[in-house]
């Protein structure tokens, strides 16, 4: 067994040689993206278990080792890995535990002191944290993020939201169910074997590999008339994670609707983005804006490409580019509005709504200022400037029911009929007026 190793702090380190001994627990929020990432860290010789538990016993785990104060993602995400922890599925003194760690102004920063904290409490104090951060806030020997490793991570960041966009135009309409998902599935497969050969990697090669991509989404059957598009936004754990908004995408197709969710790619960017804003606003090196430069760039590149190839196939609608979203947000916010999701959350929506999805949940998690700020605090805005948008905030916390969540989502799809229902009968009558124009001009002669 690996001999525990503390750093002057007093910090427990994840050596070299837990890597070779030890399970890393991996908590999930992009089923798609991290899978993908998981196998990534595999390919590096990581043990990795990505946890996909829902059950209602996470959040009183959390309830019980959090205070409840805490925000509800950071109640979520630490009642998973203690839940796990406890399962018995695992031996105990051959565990660690991965989790983000951002170093922006939120408490996500402090998610992994709050781990740590609830693990001391549980008596499990001798389970490694491991922190994934790009910030060098935490290192530890035995776990790291090399140049390689971290170029297919945003290459598979890219594919996934890629899949997931496709992926969400074709399930709702699916004529052979599970055929999405199956082809999903082998694409996650192939890519993650592929970059273990060093391929589809490159601007040339990820341009090949997504048109095929593309293409074989294109290929799936599909049949029935438009549904009703239904966007997402919202505090991103919450926005993507399953476990976090009590499988939204899956209950918005069981009420025959068509999930729009911008992806991961542009969050990223807009991270980016927000290192270069600071220099603007606050001053700072250059050479640090110059080079947060070219890591955006780099990134919007490969947004550029992916865009191409959802465009080769015309029965989908592509994604926005991150320079469409500051555009958008002229006018609304300052670029300054960055905790959270910021300025980037209200540019979302309002994306969605120039793109002819007017109807979107906003999820609202327990414990998240900036994201009721610059989500619910704006929807008013948004409505008085686009009447026919349909905007829902959602509250998600842990005295939250499910039902009561979905009676309201419920409501804004029933709203969203009756403003379709409207506008067809407005233009019945347009038409009705037109056609009849001509022989009033007949009468009159």
């Amino acid at each position: 067994m690996a001999k525990l190793t503390y750093d002057e702090s007093g910090r427990l380190l994840f050596t070299k040689e837990m890597k070779k001994e030890y399970t890393l627990l991996m908590p999930q929020m992009l089923p798609v993206t991290f899978t993908m990432m998981k196998k990534v860290f595999e390919l590096d010789g990581y043990k990795i278990d990505m946890l996909t538990t829902t059950h209602r016993g996470i959040v009183d785990t959390g309830l019980k080792y959090v205070h409840n104060d805490t925000c509800y993602p950071a109640l979520l995400v630490i009642g998973q890995l203690i839940e796990a922890v406890n399962s018995g599925k695992y031996d105990k003194h051959r565990l660690g535990l991965l989790i983000t760690q951002t170093g922006g102004g939120c408490r996500a920063s402090n998610y992994i002191h709050l781990l740590r904290k609830a693990l001391e409490k549980a008596g499990l104090e001798y389970i490694p944290v491991v922190s994934v951060n790009l910030s060098g806030l935490e290192k530890n020997p035995g776990f790291s993020i090399p140049v390689r490793t971290l170029r297919r991570l945003a290459t598979a960041m890219i594919y996934g939201d890629l899949m997931v966009w496709l992926k969400n135009q074709c399930l709702p309409y699916e004529v052979t169910k599970g055929a999405t998902e199956k082809l999903t599935t082998h694409w996650t497969d192939r890519l993650v074997t592929m970059f273990g050969h060093g391929r589809g990697l490159g601007k040339k090669e990820m341009r090949k590999t997504m048109t095929e991509i593309a293409a074989d989404y294109a290929r799936i059957e599909r049949q029935g008339e438009a549904k009703v598009r239904v966007g997402i936004v919202g505090e991103i754990y919450v926005k993507f994670a399953p476990l976090g908004n009590n499988g939204l995408e899956d209950f918005l197709l069981s009420e025959g609707c068509e999930p729009v969710v911008p992806g991961l790619t542009d969050f990223m960017i807009f991270k980016i983005n927000n290192r270069a804003v600071d220099v603007d606003l606050y001053k700072g090196s250059k050479l640090k804006k110059l080079v947060v430069g070219v890591l955006q760039r780099y990134i919007e590149n490969l947004q550029a490409t992916m865009i191409e190839a959802v465009k080769t196939q015309p029965s989908f609608r592509p994604m926005g580019r991150f320079s469409d979203l500051q555009r958008l947000i002229k006018g609304y916010l300052g670029y300054g509005n960055k905790m959270g999701e910021g300025w980037l959350l209200t540019a979302e929506m309002l994306e969605l709504i120039h793109t002819g999805t007017n109807n979107i949940v906003c999820t609202q998690p327990f414990g998240c200022l900036p994201n009721h700020v610059v989500g619910k605090g704006m929807i008013r805005r948004l409505k008085d400037d686009y009447p026919d948008s349909n905007i829902v905030a959602i509250d998600y916390d842990p005295g939250a029911t499910k039902i009561n969540q979905e009676n309201r989502i419920k409501l804004m799809i029933s709203n969203a009929g009756r403003i379709i229902g409207q506008r067809e009968e407005d233009n019945v009558a347009s038409t009705a007026v037109s056609e009849s124009e001509p022989s009033l001009v007949g009468a009159a002669h």
